[in-house]
């Protein structure tokens, strides 16, 4: 059988590709691995076209048995990996035989780490997607003890051992995130835009792929009771709810809501915050609206 199969779940351990952008018309929301760049980068390195599915972790890792030989590289969140109980290197292809038991750790920093096989893994599809999705349940489920994922076919060309290990991206105690501000910033008090340049927020533990709930100063709308209609939400966006303490929606965030949206980070900035844990500091670094789109 040319499998992977669970033999320790972790916390939280998912399939995850690309995702279904494209989608949120009929609200699905866009999945996939929630720190993108790391994801693309471990599979670059297991040798796998653009967009193989691989396995995400959360904080304590996950136990595999190959069914095959297989080259499988373990990024993301640095954490410690043994192959049959020895010692084997983080961030850089590792060749399995057929039958061998591969530990990826706990995270040493960071939240989520990817585990990339060569071929890809080849779970159920949904929308052209393998990526499990919190929110809408579309996709293969969480992943428990005993499961088994397809393998892609073999490559033709085995991905060769790289030199030096791989640049991954560092993941720092205090986040600072580039904030693109509005599309409802006029909802907020004038000095909203102060207050996020000088708070901080604390990263808290109710927080998963759906998005991180973010404790700290509140940010008080103009007139707390007015009530805003829904709309579309998207990736990186900043949700601040009637309590005044904002959330970051992530990879499976809801495709609408009703409450007003300060700012939206970008792509780097998602990929950081997927890997904050609970207990991160968060700063922002808001980015005005341009006076033409004012002005518009």
């Amino acid at each position: 059988m040319s499998a992977v199969e669970i033999l320790r779940a972790g916390v939280l351990t998912t399939c995850q590709d690309a995702g279904r952008p494209g989608w949120g018309h009929l609200a699905v929301p866009p999945s996939g691995a929630a720190d993108l760049p790391s994801w693309r980068l471990a599979n670059q390195l297991a040798g796998n076209p653009t967009g193989a599915c691989a396995l995400e972790t959360t904080l304590n890792g996950c136990t595999v048995r190959t069914h095959r030989d297989v080259t499988v590289v373990v990024g993301g969140a640095p954490c410690p990996v043994t192959v049959d109980g020895r010692p084997e290197a983080w961030g850089q292809p590792v060749k399995l035989k057929a039958g061998s038991v591969l530990d990826a750790g706990p995270a040493e920093v960071g939240v989520r780490s990817y585990l990339a096989f060569s071929g890809g893994l080849h779970p159920k599809s949904s929308l052209g997607s393998h990526s499990t999705c919190l929110l809408s349940g579309l996709g293969p489920d969480p992943l428990r003890v005993g499961d088994t994922i397809p393998l892609g076919p073999s490559l033709a060309h085995p991905p060769l051992p790289t030199q030096w290990p791989a640049p991954w991206a560092g993941v720092s105690p205090e986040l600072v995130l580039k904030l693109h501000l509005g599309p409802r910033l006029e909802w907020f008090r004038p000095d909203a835009a102060a207050e996020l340049a000088r708070g901080v927020w604390t990263v808290s533990e109710h927080s998963n792929r759906i998005g991180l709930r973010l404790e700290g100063p509140p940010l008080r709308r103009v007139d707390p009771a007015a009530e805003l209609p829904s709309e579309g939400i998207a990736s990186g966006s900043l949700q601040v709810p009637p309590d005044g303490q904002p959330i970051l929606f992530g990879a499976d965030h809801p495709t609408t809501g009703g409450y007003p949206v300060i700012g939206v980070v970008g792509p780097q900035a998602q990929a950081a915050a997927a890997q904050a844990r609970p207990g991160t500091k968060i700063r922002f670094a808001p980015i005005p609206i341009p006076q033409w789109s004012r002005s518009a």
